[in-house]
């Protein structure tokens, strides 16, 4: 094969808006805001790019303690983009997570592993070693790659109407790219977790060991802030040692090398898909998606 043969795609991706995350600073405390509730802040490079930026600015500003991700309107995250008219997975983006090469004129299955080391699984590994300590405060859905956000963060705090799920073996696909089900959850309920792909509700999700903490809706900003002020005042080289000390003891156990082995499966399973179905995620869309969801309730 000659891997010279370069691919020329459309990018025809057009955004809703030029703020995909917002961020904003009170009291020691950055709150980085996933911005696109018209389509369920489903995460395009738009929106990941922008939230590194976010991330980035919160960890470099001396004035920030602690970080807390949100998302607006009604649900915290409902995955990647696999069907808005912002889908740009045939965008370049300049490579900040990995030095891989740029995806979007590569061929085969050399597309998506670029553009996916860079993107999911490189991003995530980057914001789970951010020094600082991060909350993920989740309301709704949290759904697929939505769950690789939440699980970067060092603390989960769930409103009780939140749910959690990773429905892509409906696809053919072994779980999404930042594969830490084994370790968020007993073995035993990441396989339920995934080859049933059901909902997980916010109370059964405290009781696995995934949230730290399940509050009603109303109260869940509050409690947030009032965590993230007791995070704020925590002595900073203390918490940064405290997140490595943590961090590596789940990478001896064997976090790294069992997420290396899923991505590359993962990305099996998307060429298996095009070989036999002509298509990466096996016909589904996100309104297919969201149509089999239904249909499993």
């Amino acid at each position: 094969m000659n891997d010279q043969n370069f691919v020329s795609r459309p990018d025809d991706a057009v955004y809703e808006t030029g703020e995909p995350v917002l961020y904003r600073v009170e009291d020691q405390v950055a709150w980085i805001t996933l911005n696109r509730p018209g389509f369920n802040n489903a995460q395009n490079s738009q929106m990941t790019y922008a939230l590194d930026d976010a991330f980035g600015r919160a960890a470099s500003d001396d004035a920030v303690r602690a970080i807390v991700l949100a998302g607006a309107g009604r649900h915290f995250s409902a995955g990647h983009d696999i069907g808005t008219p912002g889908r740009d997975v045939n965008r370049s983006f300049e490579r900040r997570a990995s030095l891989w090469w740029d995806h979007s004129n590569k061929p085969g299955g050399e597309f998506l592993y670029a553009r996916e080391q860079e993107v999911y699984l490189g991003m995530c590994r980057r914001w789970r070693d951010i020094p600082k300590p991060t909350v993920a405060m989740v309301h709704g859905a949290c759904v697929a790659g939505g769950l690789m956000l939440a699980w970067v963060c060092d603390l989960i705090v769930a409103s009780d109407d939140a749910f959690f799920q990773d429905p892509v073996v409906r696809m053919g696909i072994p779980g999404v790219e930042y594969f830490a089900h084994a370790f968020e959850l007993n073995p035993r309920i990441a396989k339920e977790f995934l080859l049933l792909g059901e909902k997980m509700g916010a109370e059964r999700a405290y009781q696995m060991g995934m949230v730290n903490k399940v509050v009603p809706r109303d109260e869940l900003e509050s409690t947030v802030g009032q965590i993230a002020q007791k995070l704020a005042a925590q002595p900073r080289l203390g918490v940064a040692l405290t997140k490595q000390a943590v961090n590596h003891a789940e990478d001896l156990m064997g976090k790294r090398a069992a997420m290396d082995a899923a991505f590359a499966w993962h990305h099996f399973a998307h060429a298996h898909n095009e070989l036999v179905s002509g298509d990466k995620l096996a016909g589904f869309d996100a309104r297919a998606m969201a149509r089999a969801n239904r249909e499993g309730a």
